[in-house]
């Protein structure tokens, strides 16, 4: 099993090839091809290699799949005894990546 685990978006995502995965929006047309290259981790076959704190010599080959929002989340802030009430909601925007390959 080949898997990588890359650092995109403030977040670190296990990925494998043949999968997608929503990120933070990231600035691009459905279809671009973009390669992430802050590989922390990568392991093909039982062989690992960790990164200090990346890999230099192996990169992700990805397509922007489409655009898209997240789930709602509401806030809603209350100040006792001061009739405040403020309600609010958010939804952020998302990237769908499709892992082409991982590129050594």
């Amino acid at each position: 099993m080949t898997y990588a685990i890359i650092e995109a978006g403030g977040k670190q995502i296990w990925v494998q090839p043949g999968r997608f995965y929503d990120l933070n929006y990231i600035n691009g047309e459905p279809g671009d091809i973009i390669h992430l290259n802050r590989v922390l981790f990568y392991s093909k076959e039982g062989s690992v290699k960790v990164g200090n704190p990346c890999l230099r010599d192996i990169s992700i080959e990805t397509k922007i799949l489409k655009h898209l929002k997240g789930r709602k989340i509401t806030i809603f802030k209350m100040k006792p005894k001061k009739n405040v009430r403020v309600k609010k909601g958010h939804r952020q925007k998302l990237t769908r990546l499709f892992i082409e390959k991982i590129i050594e």
